[in-house]
């Protein structure tokens, strides 16, 4: 892999295996720092802790795909999943709820710039031949 792959792929992994991971062990914390206020509703926790564990296992398959080179497609589809499943789930809360707090939005942001980073670090390029 390249420079570029290698951070890309590498900041992707990092991001999501940290919000998994607060998710899943401190689920009102790490919201709360989003604004939002969730009680101690053991449905309603799990509920939050599911995902957050699927999400860090997502994250940790993008990390794998940084030192073997056989995990490196599943990590990349992983990455596909994470960053554009959470942008598109996100829009279509915007177009069923309205506008989101700003801390939402610039998730939102977040998550679109390192799916671009991805796209523009993986996907192939034409390459010019001199006549």
């Amino acid at each position: 892999m390249i420079l570029s792959q290698t951070l890309a792929l590498g900041a992707a992994g990092t991001v999501a295996t940290t919000i998994g991971a607060a998710l899943t062990l401190a689920p009102a914390a790490f919201l709360a720092g989003s604004g939002i206020v969730i009680g101690p509703d053991p449905a309603l926790l799990s509920e939050l802790r599911a995902p957050g564990a699927g999400l860090a296992a997502l994250g940790l398959t993008m990390l794998a795909g940084l030192r073997d080179a056989a995990m490196r497609p599943t990590a990349l589809i992983a990455a596909a999943i994470v960053y554009l499943g959470y942008p598109l789930g996100r829009l279509v809360g915007i177009a069923i709820d309205g506008l989101p707090p700003s801390e939402i939005l610039a998730a939102l942001a977040a998550e679109v710039a390192i799916a671009l980073w991805l796209a523009f670090a993986f996907l192939p390029r034409r390459t010019r031949r001199m006549a």
